[in-house]
């Protein structure tokens, strides 16, 4: 792929355009923000890297979206981000409106592309995106599972006092508190979590794991998370953009798979050249299935509330 975009130079986007450069993903990014001066200042702050991090990737700012025309893959973090005592829910509002200008726009001058949401509440967006759009399905891709899943990856090696290149794990289900991290499927250099530590513990790492993005919020008082975030969404768009066909949990649109219809929820899926190439239906134990469709049914509880 020759050109990304990344909409919304706040701290999610403006780190996600400098992984993406550092990582030598595309020839040409192009970050794009409704506030005149900032995606211009940072992009060519990131630019000037270029020579001590050895990227030859261009990168623009711009308010403009014909700037992005023929972007083979939009990263969309615009929205507002969460402050203390709120859920990422009472963001739906607000951040629908903007999410639906921004792939107007965006389907409107780059209609081949493939779009990652990270704009919170992440399931909902992502639907927001796809109706909004009109993309096939495989080419809206909810940001969350891989986020949520890293969190829980590092707290276990915390614990364990462990490297976390030995932790494997999946969280799937809804960007919240209803998220449903999968214990069977979790291990430590292929050792069973459950064979080294016991369940309270393992409880306790779920918990702080649902509550990993208010934690953060907690301590910044004025924003939210964008480091982990913004990896998250590079590493999606690396297996995309390189067509390596990873399996990794996102927010996809479900038509049936684990008995959940119309809604996005995470899942695991396999990652290639035209987006989400495959779901992976997993054989979930009656507890964990009924988790999942409680967290989609979550979800669906939301995206009733939007007028689209």
């Amino acid at each position: 792929m020759k050109k990304i975009t990344v909409v919304g130079a706040g701290n999610v986007g403006a780190t996600t355009v400098q992984r993406l450069a550092e990582k030598h993903l595309c020839s040409e990014i192009v970050l794009l923000d409704i506030v005149e001066g900032i995606p211009q200042g940072k992009a060519l702050d990131i630019w000037e890297s270029a020579p001590v991090e050895l990227f030859d990737t261009k990168i623009k700012g711009t308010n403009s979206y014909a700037e992005t025309a023929n972007s083979d893959l939009v990263i969309i973090t615009a929205g507002l981000p969460r402050k203390p005592g709120m859920s990422r829910d009472d963001l739906l509002a607000s951040n629908t409106k903007i999410v639906k200008d921004v792939t107007k726009n965006i389907a409107d001058n780059s209609p081949q592309a493939i779009l990652i949401v990270v704009s919170n509440p992440l399931d909902v967006m992502s639907y927001v995106a796809l109706k909004t759009s009109g993309f096939e399905k495989n080419r809206v891709i909810g940001m969350a599972g891989i986020l949520d899943s890293a969190r829980f990856r590092l707290f276990i090696a915390e614990a364990l006092n462990v490297s976390v290149n030995d932790i494997n794990s999946m969280v799937l289900g809804g960007h919240g508190d209803s998220m449903v991290p999968l214990i069977k499927y979790t291990t430590v250099s292929g050792i069973p979590l459950v064979e080294l530590l016991p369940e309270n513990k393992i409880i306790k790492l779920i918990e702080r794991t649902r509550k990993g993005g208010v934690e953060i919020v907690n301590h910044l008082k004025t924003g939210s998370a964008f480091y982990a975030p913004s990896s998250a969404a590079v590493e999606i768009a690396d297996s995309i953009i390189k067509n390596r066909n990873r399996i990794l949990p996102c927010s996809v649109w479900l038509e049936g798979e684990y008995g959940i219809n119309n809604v996005y929820c995470g899942v695991p899926v396999k990652l290639g050249a035209n987006g989400v190439e495959k779901i992976i239906q997993l054989n979930l134990s009656s507890k964990e299935l009924e988790a999942l469709k409680n967290s989609a049914d979550d979800v669906k509880r939301n995206i009733k509330k939007l007028n689209l």
